[in-house]
């Protein structure tokens, strides 16, 4: 079973994705734009910004993320637009939180000033909605394409995870 998982940043796509494939013994899929900055031997910060004026670092990561997930008969893919571009997808998961939760789960990651990270936050989402928007006519707001959505705000990652995993023995795939 391939299952997709989405949301926003601070959502917890990757803690739940890496919960859900562990708890399945699943193959996890999440391929970003650090592990393709990792890989071309650029600094993470310079390859967001050259990626700012060149497309083709989220299409060749979109592109790669769908290749490795259909490589694999069971596996977990999360990223921001895995609902919308694993079309092969058994099941489509989009996790919802306030920008006020997702701000607080980043500053405590990643440290700084609360209203400095949800100022970011906010930014973030648009930017990125916009971008997706251009590039692929996507509105990643839009959530009727999942099979599932959950609203994390107020859930542990285990209890998220534990939904999903549900939804997987409703379907008797595991």
């Amino acid at each position: 079973m391939r299952i997709a998982i989405s949301g926003k940043s601070g959502c917890g796509n990757t803690t739940v994705s890496k919960m859900v494939a562990q708890t399945l013994g699943y193959e996890m899929i999440n391929f970003t734009f650090r592990n393709l900055a990792e890989e071309k031997g650029i600094d993470f910060w310079e390859f967001c910004k050259m990626a700012e004026t060149d497309d083709s670092y989220d299409f060749e990561i979109d592109r790669r993320q769908v290749e490795m997930a259909l490589s694999h008969k069971d596996c977990v893919l999360g990223s921001r637009l895995a609902v919308w571009m694993l079309k092969q997808a058994d099941l489509k998961v989009y996790l919802t939180a306030t920008s006020e939760e997702r701000a607080r789960r980043i500053t405590e990651r990643e440290g700084g000033p609360f209203e400095k990270r949800l100022e970011q936050t906010r930014n973030r989402d648009a930017n990125d909605s916009a971008r997706y928007m251009r590039l692929y006519q996507i509105d990643n707001s839009d959530m009727s394409i999942a099979d599932l959505v959950i609203d994390t705000t107020d859930k542990q990652p285990e209890q998220v995870a534990e939904i999903i995993v549900k939804e997987v023995q409703k379907r008797g795939k595991n």
